[in-house]
């Protein structure tokens, strides 16, 4: 079979919604993280990550992330999409403070015990946005505990080649009516680790047929994917458990900022 007659794949939307961020401060580059885009009520564009990850600070200990220099970030560096170029990327820094005041929104209800945080974007200029709408999440797929789910991010800072996101798929853990420590969170069974905070978690599921949220089924001729929520580490370190900020919490959170 010839290159000209062999048969191609699309690349899977996911892939370029995960955007590759950098923690800084100034020039220094103290760690990676994942984020992704939404649209504020506003129709302004707003970077979702974690709470830590533009703290720069462990959520429970409050210790800085980069044990090496103990530096705490200033700006975040996003890899966005070029606009008009698939498969190419453009470098952003966005400011994480105007003057001394924080210029990231937290959860309006949870506040710091969530490790949620919504970023306003500030410079645009030859990126495209592809942005996930809480709103409309996605295909109706019915998700349960022992369901596969995707962590779409980046670990340790790879990419899975350019700067096309690394899938980790693991399964639901938890019952998604359950909330987890009292908060709207649910747990997943995922072999994610450093660099995938902030990820979105997705039910992804190819061409067949998959049960929908009602009890029905349907038949899909192509990949169907629902948004489900935000991953935000691991419940310890010894453990695969992860945890995942459901998608109530998002809205939530995008409803204030």
């Amino acid at each position: 079979m010839t290159p000209e007659n062999a048969p191609t794949r699309s690349i899977a939307k996911p892939s370029i919604q995960s955007l590759l961020l950098q923690m800084r401060f100034g020039d220094t580059v103290l760690g990676p993280a994942t984020g992704f885009v939404v649209n504020g009520l506003n129709g302004r564009p707003l970077l979702i990550t974690n709470r830590h990850v533009v703290r720069g600070r462990h959520q429970d200990t409050d210790q800085p992330l980069n044990t090496k220099t103990l530096g705490i970030p200033d700006r975040l560096t996003v890899w966005h999409n070029h606009a008009g170029h698939l498969g190419q990327w453009i470098a952003v820094t966005e400011p994480l403070y105007d003057v001394d005041a924080p210029r990231w929104k937290e959860h309006p209800k949870h506040g710091a015990r969530a490790d949620l945080a919504a970023l306003p974007l500030t410079d645009l200029q030859g990126v495209e946005l592809y942005a996930y709408d809480p709103a409309n999440p996605g295909a109706a797929i019915a998700v349960g505990p022992g369901d596969a789910v995707s962590v779409v991010g980046f670990p340790f800072g790879f990419a899975g080649g350019g700067r096309f996101a690394i899938w980790a798929t693991g399964f639901m853990a938890t019952e998604p009516i359950a909330d987890f420590n009292d908060l709207p969170v649910s747990l997943i069974d995922c072999r994610a680790r450093q660099g995938q905070s902030g990820s979105p978690v997705i039910a992804y599921r190819n061409t067949g047929s998959w049960p929908t949220e009602g009890g029905g089924t349907t038949v899909s001729a192509g990949p169907a994917w629902r948004l489900l929520g935000v991953y935000s580490g691991r419940i310890n370190v010894e453990s695969d458990l992860g945890v995942m900020w459901k998608l109530s919490a998002l809205s939530e959170l995008i409803a204030s900022a």
